[in-house]
Formats: structure tokens, sequence, C-alpha cells
């Protein structure tokens, strides 16, 4: 299974590409999207793009930045130069997807990414920061004050790049995603490797925790069903992967979750019965235990993973 459509929204603003030829109501209001159309598309394509956002968006650049495909994403990483050159231009932006892109353009998998480190340091004033795949991706532990969402998509989190989000000062963070996915494309996690994340000393703002697409999905039940951090939690997010009857066990006999506003399960493997008893026992708590899904004989699988 695969992503298949664009954002329509991103940052809560409506997404308006730069080479539409209408031009929004208010230039500020919208997020701009740069998504070259040849897949192997030079590097001056994509500067020229970025100098379009900024002669549309107006002064200070766009509120939010959807970044599709730059050029060769399935071997090369983000030029994240290009904007860092020019971040005194970009100095209105505050939220910023990098790799906003659909299977038919490059695989969850494929897709190269880099060093997010001098991404965050050159934007200090950064609320919101979305990235889509993992290949070569890497995030030094660093600080960042004003960072309130952080996702990270893929088909394969490798563990480093968990580790080094374990070990950042963000002390504004209210949103965390991870999907974990699998080990076959990178996903070499086990639930040990959150016990940073799942305590929740480090991240004092936190309320929305996603650990989301894993193959994983039981162990990491477990591990969240004794986690210090959930007792904070409004949102908690364990949907896309292969969560079964003996996850969802370990969360309803572990400490209570009826403080919560939601709880996303959605494409599970549980059975209708314990689907359903989840459901009665967190009564007050939106849970969502839609797409339900049946094993296979070569087993379970998540949302995504190539």
């Amino acid at each position: 299974m695969t992503i298949n459509e664009h954002l329509t929204t991103f940052a809560g603003l409506p997404i308006v590409s730069v080479d539409d030829e209408r031009s929004p109501a208010d230039p500020a209001a919208v997020a701009w999207r740069i998504d070259l159309e040849e897949f192997d598309a030079e590097t001056s394509e994509f500067e020229a793009a970025l100098e379009k956002v900024l002669e549309r968006a107006g002064p200070g650049g766009p509120a939010a930045l959807v970044v599709g495909e730059w050029g060769s994403s399935y071997e090369t990483g983000f030029p994240a130069e290009l904007l860092i050159r020019d971040a005194s231009r970009f100095s209105g932006l505050r939220a910023l997807f990098i790799g906003e892109m659909t299977y038919e353009q490059c695989e969850i998998s494929w897709i190269n990414q880099g060093n997010l480190t001098p991404v965050l340091e050159a934007f200090p004033r950064l609320e919101r920061l979305w990235v889509r795949g993992a290949q070569g991706l890497a995030l030094e532990p660093g600080r960042h004050a004003a960072l309130r969402e952080l996702v990270l998509q893929s088909g394969g989190l490798p563990t480093p790049v968990i580790r080094s989000v374990s070990a950042c000062d963000l002390p504004a963070l209210e949103h965390l995603e991870l999907w974990l996915g699998v080990a076959n494309y990178g996903g070499d996690a086990r639930a040990d490797d959150l016990a940073t994340i799942l305590g929740g000393r480090t991240l004092p703002a936190l309320r929305h925790l996603g650990l989301c697409n894993a193959e994983i999905a039981d162990e990491v039940a477990a591990a969240v069903a004794a986690a210090p951090v959930v007792a904070r939690l409004d949102r908690l997010d364990l949907s896309l992967g292969t969560l079964g009857d003996a996850g969802a066990e370990a969360l309803l006999t572990g400490q209570p979750l009826t403080h919560l506003t939601a709880l996303d399960l959605h494409h599970h493997f549980m059975t209708a019965e314990m689907a359903q008893r989840v459901v009665d026992e967190l009564p007050g708590v939106a849970v969502d235990i839609s797409d339900q899904q049946k094993e296979e004989r070569w087993g379970r699988y998540t949302v995504c993973a190539e």
C-alpha cells in the first residue's frame, strides 16, 4: 500500500502550486507548493522555483512551504543549502514539508533526504517540520525553541534518527509523529529505542504522540502501556501498522487511557471482538478502529513500506 494523493492543506492553510497562474486573495494565507514535473530536473530548476515562491508570496516569503519532487529525489537528497542560503528572504516561514510526493513520483523508501540539522538551525522560528522519506536522513541532537510539530514519515525509520530525536531539546514540541516502518526498508528500531521519548522528560509540552506504520506495533503498544508520557497526552496514534489482539490487550491492561480525547488504531489486525472491547472500555475516548485487515499467510503488513 502506498501514498497516492497529495495533501490539499498544510499547517491549516490551503496548498497552492507556485505554477498555478491563479492568484490567491491573500498570498500569505496559503501554503505554497514546489513540485518539479521532471523527476530528473536540474538543480537550477529547483532554484528558480524557490525564487518564484518568493516573488509570489510577498515580503518575508511564504508562511508555509510544501516541497514535492526537487529532481532526482530517488538518488539525491533535498537541496537544503538552496533554501538555507535564502533564509533571510524566507523570514516568515513557519511550516515546512520536505518530500510531499506520491508513489508515482517516488516510493517513500526511495526518497533521499539528508541532514535536517542545518535547516532547523537556519530557521529558528520554524514551528512545523514534516519530512517524507528516510533514505540518508540524519538529525544531530540540538535545541530548537520554537518547533511545535515534528512528523517523520517513512517506510523504515533508522534507529539513529529516533535516538537523535530523543536527544534533542524541543521544549515547545506538542506533536511528534514517527512512522517506524519495517526492517526490510531500514526500520530497525525496537521498543527500547523509544524509551527516552516514552519517558517524556525531554518533551515537556508533548500532547500528541504518533508511533505509526510500525511492523512492531504490538511491541510498541506494550511499551506505551507503561510509558510515563502517556499520562499527559491528549491524543495517541498507533495507526497504519500491524497492531493485533496482543497489543490491544496490553493497552487495556496497562495504565488508564480514559483521559485521552482520541486513540487512533486504524489499519489494524485486531479481531472484531477485541476492537469492540477497546471501544467499550474507553468510554468518552474517540477510538478509531476502522480499516480492519486480515492477516495473510505471509503475515501482517504496514500501510507504507517500499
